[in-house]
């Protein structure tokens, strides 16, 4: 027993050796310890709470699935999606199954402009508009609520009422992209020519060819095939190739040209055309060359008139938003994206919520059994892997650069227990040369290794879980002095998140603490093999 507790007791004495509250070489030593574990504790944590956090919020509006109808490789709207919703709803392990509309808007707030995300919230399910009101900015804008109803209310992001300077209450115009787009193709017909100008050749050509005789038979009169092609082919070709740049009037007239054709019945060698044939295509080519241009731009310049005019949007609410990812600049009802996303009561997909967002892929491909041909299904792991992948990527560089600081501090313990063993040669040859043991020796410097890195591991972590514990006063403190390391409108937190993981601040006091004890072991490893008669002379 009494040599089992030698080593301990000269360690104490040399961690000690003035008999002071403690000699600076301690101090030094568990102090680098305390700060790695410190650090790497409090950094972890917050970045462990940020990512939860990012990660509920990101899940908090973003369908575990989605499932969207392309049955000739492009998408469709949904019509009759409330069928499928109510379907996939009833499958196991489903929370939820509502509509997915998501689309691009101008925005117009009469000062500022710019392109926004908007994304459909059915207002309808409570489990939605819970989750939006949980993200809400109360204390920068009071009065917001996430109770939007049918009407044309909104709930913003922070960003966004940042940039456009909004708060709740205020309005804001929409402008919907689909209704510009169909607006600048009418503006985009009031310049071209007039079809009598744009397929004059091909006119006349067929105008030519109604003026030859018509055999008449029982029933109509008879067209010979290549004559009756020669009609049909010469105006068709120019119809499409010119089909865009036609206005619709004159794609009307057009039409009555190509009906007697379409209604003529094939018959050996040719076609039958009923009686009067002739005389109504004549009549529709004589209408094309007497269209009035002005009239009839008038009836579209009207209808593009009503199609830019915007959507007056009430603010309802703002909610925290975060640049470190792609949120969506507004939350609507369904009724208003639908209509802003053209698509007359359809939807883009089906939005589908899960007990467990990481049974996302599996129950994808059951979904997609149940359904008919056609569906795709998306998840969130898909449509966000490279988030999961920055997250981890960040991890490991977090690791990496925050470990170097307790190795560093390792490194300057051992450079202090070289010093103390070089200061402690005469003493270590007379322990020696009285018959200690290279062992004894060896464990009288391992065990002060030992005790610093307990000692400044356990310092370290009850620190960094102090600070955990205090952060917000921390950070509100910082705030004052004008300097914030976690801003809410880049983070999208106002108070810095936290989670404490048992087992990872375990991991980094065993690492510290083991870092710690291999620091001290070298040196004295080293001093116990100096030789005792060189060591009393002190060479």
């Amino acid at each position: 027993m009494a040599r089992r507790s030698f080593s301990l007791m000269l360690a104490w004495r040399y961690l000690n050796p003035r008999r002071a509250m403690l000699s600076a070489v301690t101090i030094i030593s568990v102090t680098g310890v305390l700060l790695g574990v410190w650090i790497l504790v409090v950094v972890m944590s917050v970045y462990n709470g940020m990512e939860k956090q990012m990660k509920e919020r990101l899940l908090g509006f973003t369908p575990h699935i989605r499932l969207e109808y392309a049955p000739f490789g492009g998408l469709e709207p949904v019509e009759e999606w409330r069928e499928v919703a109510d379907a996939l709803a009833a499958m196991p392990e489903v929370e939820s199954a509502t509509a997915f509309v998501q689309d691009y808007v101008w925005l117009d707030s009469g000062v500022r402009r710019r392109f926004g995300i908007f994304r459909a919230i059915d207002t309808e399910n409570p489990e939605q508009v819970e989750g939006i009101e949980r993200m809400l900015v109360r204390t920068e804008h009071p009065g917001s609520h996430a109770d939007m109803g049918l009407d044309d209310r909104i709930v913003i992001s922070s960003v966004l009422a940042g940039q456009m300077g909004l708060t709740a209450g205020d309005s804001l115009s929409l402008y919907s992209l689909r209704n510009l787009e169909e607006a600048a193709r009418v503006a985009e017909k009031t310049r071209v020519p007039p079809v009598r100008e744009l397929m004059r050749g091909p006119l006349d050509e067929v105008r030519e060819m109604l003026g030859g005789e018509w055999e008449s038979r029982e029933g109509g009169r008879y067209l010979p095939g290549e004559i009756y092609d020669g009609l049909y082919n010469k105006l068709y070709d120019a119809f499409q190739e010119h089909r865009d740049g036609i206005r619709d009037a004159e794609a009307e007239i057009l039409y009555g040209y190509f009906e007697p054709l379409d209604e003529a019945g094939e018959t050996e060698g040719g076609f039958l055309l009923a009686e009067g044939a002739r005389e109504a295509m004549l009549a529709a080519l004589d209408k094309l060359e007497k269209t009035d241009v002005k009239e009839m731009d008038s009836g579209p310049l009207d209808n593009m008139r009503e199609l830019v005019l915007p959507k007056e949007a009430l603010i309802t609410g703002v909610y925290q938003a975060s640049q470190m990812m792609v949120m969506p600049d507004l939350f609507m009802p369904l009724p208003l994206a639908q209509e802003l996303a053209g698509l007359q009561g359809g939807v883009q997909g089906i939005a589908v919520r899960l007990e467990d967002p990481d049974r996302a892929g599996p129950l994808a491909d059951e979904m997609l059994n149940t359904l008919p041909p056609g569906w795709y299904a998306s998840t969130w792991a898909t449509e966000f892997g490279y988030f999961a992948t920055i997250i981890n990527q960040q991890r490991i560089m977090m690791y990496l650069v925050l470990g170097m600081i307790i190795v560093i501090s390792a490194f300057s313990m051992m450079a202090v227990m070289f010093t103390v063993t070089i200061q402690k040669r005469r003493e270590i040859g007379v322990l020696k040369a009285l018959g200690a043991a290279p062992g004894q020796i060896v464990r009288v410097f391992v065990h002060q290794g030992v005790i610093l890195g307990v000692s400044g591991a356990v310092l370290g972590v009850a620190f960094g879980l102090v600070t955990l514990y205090f952060r917000g006063h921390l950070q509100e403190a910082l705030r004052k002095l004008r300097y914030d390391p976690f801003p809410a409108d880049f983070s999208g937190f106002e108070t810095m998140p936290a989670e404490i993981v048992p087992k990872e601040v375990a991991l980094i006091a065993i690492c510290a603490f083991v870092l710690s004890s291999l620091a001290a072991f070298i040196p004295a490893f080293a001093a116990a093999r100096n030789d005792a008669a060189k060591s009393l002379r002190n060479l």
